[in-house]
């Protein structure tokens, strides 16, 4: 169940990051789902290399919005621009 639920959780920080970052992506559900896991993982992880999280503990809703953030600004540049 917990794989679901994070799936769940995934996918809407993936949308919220969408919605607060501007500009087409070309990408649907999975991707999005896949960039609010990832997010919510690099910030797990580096909240945990600054210390502001301890070992085990996973990092919050608004620094997961923030990781997709910076992983949707990556994924952008990496696919650049199709016109």
């Amino acid at each position: 169940m917990s794989i679901i639920w994070t799936i769940i959780i995934g996918l809407i920080v993936g949308i919220v990051a969408k919605f607060l970052m501007p500009g087409r992506d070309p990408g649907g559900f999975v991707i999005t789902a896949i960039i609010g896991i990832v997010g919510s993982v690099i910030a797990t992880y580096l909240g945990q290399a600054l210390g502001f999280y301890r070992p085990g503990e996973s990092a919050g809703f608004i620094a997961a919005v923030l990781g997709s953030i910076i992983l949707l600004f990556l994924y952008r540049m990496v696919t650049g621009r199709k016109a």
